[in-house]
């Protein structure tokens, strides 16, 4: 009997349908997640917010030059709050893919969980109709 359980195909299919493909599919839906989390590195946009941009900063001058001093100072503000906006897109470019990675993911999940009986649905309709 323990033999003909492990041969028969549609406890087979039965298991791997339901049990192995969402585990493996919840697993891929994970890295997604994942991926999109360390590709926009939200922690390290929050740490460096007020960073500038790209590194863009100005050495103050060594001697007294006021002009050159505000010239710098301002020129290192901008470049401050260029890399504050530049994050926060970046922050919610991030957050509209981990919001579609939700999404997506979970029609997939459901899709296919629910896919034999979409099929046994289709294939009753085309044998009626």
């Amino acid at each position: 009997m323990e033999e003909n359980s492990r041969n028969n195909i549609f406890a087979t299919w039965i298991l791997w349908q339901f049990y192995q493909m969402p585990k493996f599919l919840l697993q891929v839906w994970s890295n997604y997640f994942m991926f999109a989390a360390n590709y926009f590195s939200f922690i390290l946009l929050l740490k460096t917010f007020f960073s500038p941009w790209k590194k863009y900063s100005w050495r103050y001058p060594k001697g007294f030059d006021l002009g050159e001093f505000f010239s710098t100072l301002i020129s290192n503000f901008f470049s401050r709050i260029l890399g504050a906006v530049m994050r926060v897109f970046l922050i919610i470019a991030g957050v509209f893919l981990q919001v579609f990675v939700a999404v997506f993911g979970s029609a997939v999940f459901l899709f296919w969980f629910f896919l034999p009986f979409i099929i046994i649905v289709i294939l009753l309709f085309v044998l009626v109709y």
